[in-house]
């Protein structure tokens, strides 16, 4: 069976975007821990969606991010907490984006990801980047997943290639590709804060519980608010 790395935070839309790949590939997920206030939960999401959906699991710690890094993901820096009409503002977003930046991110996960890609032969790499963030986190956009994939080509000696197929949508249309795909929605999780449950008033929170109610699908998440 063909291989994939899938660069798994446990969040919705690397869930969901693994998923879409679930029967043609053998997924080997790979979880980050770069000191983030939430990485108990997103380990703890992400082997259940591994052992729910049969895929290989590995967590890989980079304290040096973590020490490196000045994000409210990171330290002791109060993570915004936005309110609703503050989500379709782009100058409101971008600063809310700006506070959880963690410095060149996506960057350096989906070149390990090469790495482990290269090192297996998998065929191809799974995120879950996608344009209502790509809107403000420039590492998630369609340009730099197409800039990414051709420095693959040119970088890299197998043929490799970055699939995220969630990059031209929103989050109401990642709920409803989950749907369609059966992932396994309700084992992930979102928020930036690391509580037990969903906090419900961080951005990641706040655009995960609108998709789900603008849609009308039951989010099986708990939320704090």
């Amino acid at each position: 069976m063909k291989k994939a790395i899938s660069v798994l935070s446990g969040g919705l839309d690397c869930t969901v975007a693994t998923s879409v790949y679930s029967k043609e590939y053998e997924i080997h997920a790979i979880t980050f821990n770069y000191g983030q206030k939430s990485v108990k939960k997103e380990i703890e999401a992400s082997k259940e969606i591994c052992n729910k959906m049969n895929w290989k699991h590995e967590v890989i710690d980079l304290p040096w991010l973590a020490q490196i890094s000045n994000s409210s993901l990171n330290t002791s820096e109060e993570v915004p907490e936005p309110s609703s009409d503050d989500l379709d503002d782009f100058d409101k977003s971008s600063e809310s984006a700006s506070s959880v930046w963690v410095p060149a991110r996506n960057t350096v996960f989906t070149s390990i990801a090469l790495a482990y890609a290269e090192s297996i032969g998998a065929e191809i790499i799974i995120v879950g980047w996608n344009c209502e963030e790509g809107a403000t986190f420039p590492d998630n956009s369609k340009e730099y997943l197409n800039e990414f994939n051709e420095l693959i080509k040119v970088g890299s000696p197998e043929n490799i290639k970055i699939e995220a197929p969630a990059i031209g949508l929103n989050k109401e249309e990642i709920v409803e590709l989950g749907v369609k795909v059966g992932a396994p929605m309700g084992l992930s999780y979102s928020c930036y804060k690391g509580g037990d449950k969903h906090c419900g008033v961080c951005e990641s929170c706040m655009r995960r519980k609108r998709a789900f109610k603008n849609l009308g699908v039951k989010d099986l998440s708990e939320y704090e608010n």
